[in-house]
Parts: C-alpha cells; structure tokens; sequence
C-alpha cells in the first residue's frame, strides 16, 4: 500500500477526513482534478452560513432554540418517506445533536468564530409541523466561506501529501474490497480560482491505501445532470439555467463509485434556487450569484402574476420553485423598490461580501448605513437582470425589453401593486405578505438591519422603482451514495463495500440524503465539517 487513507476530493469534506485520519497517526493522500488555487472548492465560495443550536448568540438575542424543536424542524422539512432513508433519517439525528452539541465548541478550538448576529433563514412553508425554521439559526462565519475552510486547509497541508490535477477515473477493486484510485494526470494549469480547467491528459497513476474516502462534491455544475435527475415532482426541468458552483462540481465520482460496487439513492432529491442573477463579472461558465432575499419584495411570475402564500421571498425555496416551474417559464420577477434594496438585498458567496470575508468591522458598520452594499450596487449598475425606472409604466417597459417574448400586462401589474400599496399603508389588512412582513420585524435583528418597515412600493420618496430578473440557479445535491454511520459507503444489498467510505455532498451529506427532500440551511457546510470528520476518523481506525 502506498498510505494508509486516501481522499478523493480537496473540498471542506475532504480537507476534514484528511485532518482527521492524519491526527489519528495514518498517512493520508488527498487527490483533486483541480489545481492547488482551488483547495477547498465549493465552501470557499460559500456564504459560509452554518446551521447550530441553542447558541450563545442566539440567547443573547432572546431565541429560545432547543435540539427537540430543530429536529422536529428537520423532521417537518425533510418528509422522510422512503425505505431508503432509513440510514439518512439515522444521519440528520445525529447531526442535528450535533449542531446542538459539540460542532460550535469544536470548531472555536480550531479557531473559527461566528458573527454575533443570528438570521432566519427559510422560514417556512405555513405550516407548524411542516417545513422551514421555527427560530433565527443561521450563524455566519466571520470570515464567510474562507473562514470555514482555513483552519483544515492549513492542517491538512501540514499533515497530508496532496496530487493535484489528479482526476480519479476508477476505484481498484480486488476481492470485493476497494484497494485504490486508478486515474488520469491533468495537464498542469495556472487558471484562476473557479476557472473551468482544461482537461487535456499528461500521463496516469495508480496509488493504494486501505481505505478510500470519496468525498467529491455534487454535480450541480453539470446542468445536463441536472435535468438528467429532475424529479417530476418539481415540475418539467427547465431549459435555463445559471450555475451557482463552478463546473470541475461535475459529479463524476458517484457513476464512478457506483461502479465499484457502491449504491446511490435518492439521486432525484435537488435543491436549486430561485432567486439567482447573471453575474455581471463571472468567474466560470454561466456564473450566478443567489440573493438572499428578505420578505418585502413583490414577486411575479413571468406573466406578470403575483406568487401566492406561501411563497415569499425567504420562505419555502422548493415550494416557490415547484410553483414557479408550473408556469411554463424559467424566470421570474422582484418589483420592490430604493428604500427596500438598500435594507433587504444580500448576495450569497464569499466574494459578494467583502466585509465579512475580509473581517472588516467598519466594513459591516457600513451596511446599516443609506445606500445598498457596495457588490449590490455594482450589479445595478452592471448586472443585466436589473431594470430601474422612476415610475411603474416606466419599469414595465423595461422589463418587456429584457424579455420581450412573455407579454406583460401593465394594467395587471398596477393592479396588483396598488393592491398591495393599499395594505402596507394600513396599519391592519389581509396581504399576507405584509403580515409576514410585520411578524418578521418583531426579531431585532430583521428590524434593525435586514427588514424595511411597510410602506408603499409606488411612494416617490422611496424610489425609484427596481425590477428584478430571477434566474434559475442551480446549487446541492440531496441524494448520494448510501452511508452507514461509520460513512462506510454500502452496496445494493446494504453491506459495507470493505475499504471505501464517503463524505459530504457525494454521499447527500450522509447516508445519502439526510436532507430528505429539503434543506433548513445552513447544513450544507456542516454536512460537510460532520461527515469529513466522521469518514476520516472512521478511516483511520479500520486501518491496521
């Protein structure tokens, strides 16, 4: 044998079983296809939002959070209602005892911090016993995606060999066990960051180890895939899509890992985004940016017709997408306004948040001051989904411009936002919107710095009026390779393949979906902290 562990993948997932199996005394190997500038992967990009609870930072906000109230929470979202979710349904307990138990403490003694306010993310559907979060449990890292990732990277650089430009074509198999990585040797590449790389063959490689650990992200940056896995349920796939993760998130390793003897399930479980832009600078192909929408926006269709409820901005992302899909249309609208952009608008990813990433204190003081964050306002002067008008026949024209092949009806539009402007200047009113709207104000942190107070889209003193193209955005993967508690990747009959286990996306996170059907946020990043640790230490312990 060459090592004693090797990990497939140079993501958050793998970076953690590489620290963890090294930590444990074994000699680790780690592979990518990329080169050394994308160490790390998707979480680098990431928001770096992390899903805990009963948290300091949420009592001191007055949140009263607790792990009976998440996993019921996570129970109502997931609707976990296959046989194949037995080892999933078995994972999402366990993490959720996590992120109500050690994983804050663990991560602050490899010196990550957490900012000290707490948001509401995917608030929900409606429904008490269904999906979305009861309380504010999304805690972002001070420091965003590269936050989370540094403290692994440094330890797995420091403990681990790394191939680059490595890709793994197949997994050796012998006597039913897997024994090794069969590949190809990428032609080197100086590309930036999340720039797609060439894939232009230099040679070959075999290495063997004990243990395998696939920990190779999803296959979001594959729109083919994509739709190859849309599920019926979520309406028919659509013809448009931008992409939310770079493309070397190809998915390749599951078909490759199936073949070895592993089982994929739940493949048709997805979670892609709504609210997503062209981003105006792009860094790979069909780049978007999500935003992170606060609930005052009016949303419309592609034919001019308002969402109903639940399917506010922030809400329900599935049941907003299978609404949307229904339509026959692979976009749809924002109408909100100055005074609502300037307070409400976010954008996801590391680079959209300089403040955050770059831990800048007067950079964050910044945002509660007028004027929308510096990335927001690049994308209105730059991006091409935003329109912006003094007055409302003004701004529909212009969005018939932008897509002049969906009529839209100006009388209906005007309509329907008189409508709405009726309500916001009554104190009472039957706009369930703007009865969220007021609810979501009662938490401080929404009051103070991410939620306007109502009032009426079409008041000259909070325009001018914005439209707001929204893209089809695609984003994670729910479904995987199936893993026992050990991160033991399992086959068709349900046994352990000896030697191979799984992390992170690849395997849905653990136990290949413990999202079930969709995601309370914030998990995606602890998914990959809490099934790399376990993998690694799993790993190393089956070593002799």
């Amino acid at each position: 044998m060459d090592v004693d562990v090797i990990v497939v993948g140079a993501g958050l997932a793998g970076l953690v079983a590489a620290v963890e199996a090294a930590r444990a005394g074994r000699s680790v190997l780690v592979l990518d296809q990329e080169p050394e500038q994308n160490l790390g992967a998707q979480a680098h990009w990431s928001f770096g939002g992390l899903f805990l609870v009963d948290t300091p930072e949420q009592r001191r906000l007055g949140i009263r959070d607790s792990v009976e109230l998440a996993w019921h929470d996570w129970l109502g979202t997931a609707a976990f209602d296959r046989d194949t979710d037995d080892w999933a349904r078995r994972w999402a307990e366990a993490y959720v005892h996590f992120a109500a138990g050690e994983k804050r403490a663990w991560l602050r003694g490899l010196g990550h911090r957490v900012f000290p306010l707490v948001y509401w993310a995917e608030r929900g559907g409606g429904d008490a016993r269904g999906h979305g979060n009861t309380v504010p449990r999304f805690h972002i890292t001070w420091g965003t995606g590269p936050g989370v990732v540094a403290p692994f990277a440094a330890r797995a650089v420091a403990s681990a060999r790394f191939l680059f430009r490595h890709r793994v074509d197949q997994l050796v198999v012998e006597s039913g066990a897997v024994v090794g990585v069969r590949g190809t040797i990428l032609e080197p590449s100086d590309a930036p960051r999340g720039v797609a790389t060439s894939r232009v063959a230099a040679g070959e490689f075999e290495h063997r180890a004990q243990a395998v650990i696939v920990a190779s992200g999803g296959l979001g940056g594959d729109p083919a895939l994509v739709r190859a896995n849309w599920p019926a349920r979520l309406g028919t796939p659509p013809e448009h899509l931008i992409s939310g993760v770079p493309a070397h998130v190809d998915g390749r390793m599951l078909a490759i890992t199936e073949a070895a003897g592993g089982r994929v399930v739940n493949a048709d479980r997805m979670w892609h985004y709504t609210e997503g832009l062209r981003n105006w600078d792009p860094v790979w192909p069909d780049h978007g940016i999500r935003i992170l929408p606060a609930p005052s926006p009016l949303w419309l269709d592609a034919t001019g017709r308002r969402l109903p409820a639940p399917y506010f901005p922030g809400f329900d992302t599935l049941g907003t997408l299978t609404h949307l899909r229904a339509t026959g249309y692979d976009h749809s609208w924002f109408i909100l306004n100055q005074r609502i952009i300037e307070k409400e608008f976010a954008l996801s990813g590391s680079e959209q948040n300089p403040d955050l990433t770059g831990r800048s204190v007067p950079g964050v003081v910044q945002r509660v001051r007028p004027g929308p964050p510096a990335p927001v306002a690049a994308f209105m002067r730059h991006g091409e989904d935003f329109v912006i008008a003094p007055t409302l026949p003004e701004l529909v024209d212009g969005m018939r411009k932008l897509v002049p092949e969906v009529p839209l009806s100006l009388p209906a539009i005007q309509e329907t936002v008189e409508a709405r402007d009726r309500e916001a200047a009554n104190p009472f009113g039957k706009d369930a919107q703007l009865t969220a709207v007021r609810a979501t104000r009662r938490y401080i942190v929404d009051r103070v710095q991410r939620v306007a107070a109502p009032h009426r889209l079409l008041d000259p003193k909070a325009g001018p009026l914005i439209a707001v193209r929204l893209n089809l955005l695609t984003r994670k993967t729910l479904g995987g390779l199936q893993t026992d508690l050990s991160a033991r990747v399992l086959g068709p009959a349900g046994q352990p393949v000896p030697g191979l286990y799984a992390a992170g996306e690849v395997a849905g996170f653990g136990g290949g979906g413990m999202h079930g059907y969709a995601s309370l946020e914030g998990t995606f990043l602890g998914g990959c902290l809490f099934t790399g640790r376990v993998a690694g230490r799993e790993a190393a312990a089956a070593v002799a």
